[in-house]
C-alpha cells in the first residue's frame, strides 16, 4: 500500500521511485566514465584527463537533473549524449590502433 493511499486527494510525488532510479542511472554513467578515463589515462594522459573531467560533468548534471522541481534541459542531455559518443569512439580508436597486450592473443 502506498503512502498516498491513506490520504485522499494526495498523489504520490514519485510513483515507482522514478527519481531514485534516474539518479542511480546518472551515477552509474559517471562511474563508467571515470573507469574508462582511468584506462585511457594509462595510454594518453590528455585524453584520460578529459574523460575524467567529463565524468565529473556527468555526475554534476545528474545531480542537477535529479533535484525536485527542476526541468530537464534538452541541451544538457545532448551534451551528455555527445560526450558518451566521443568517449566510445576514443576508446574504440585506442583499442584498435594501440599496441596489442603481450598476454592476450585471440
Amino acid at each position: 500500500m502506498s503512502r498516498a493511499a491513506g490520504r485522499p486527494g494526495r498523489a504520490d510525488p514519485d510513483p515507482g521511485l522514478a527519481r531514485a532510479r534516474t539518479s542511480l542511472a546518472w551515477l552509474r554513467t559517471a562511474i563508467a566514465f571515470a573507469a574508462i578515463g582511468g584506462l585511457i589515462l594509462k595510454r594518453d594522459v590528455a585524453a584520460g584527463l578529459a574523460v575524467l573531467v567529463l565524468s565529473a560533468v556527468v555526475w554534476a548534471t545528474g545531480r542537477l537533473a535529479g533535484a525536485p522541481g527542476t526541468v530537464t534541459r534538452p541541451g544538457r542531455l545532448l551534451l551528455i549524449a555527445v560526450a558518451v559518443a566521443v568517449v566510445a569512439v576514443v576508446a574504440l580508436v585506442i583499442s584498435l590502433v594501440g599496441p596489442r597486450p603481450a598476454g592476450l592473443h585471440l
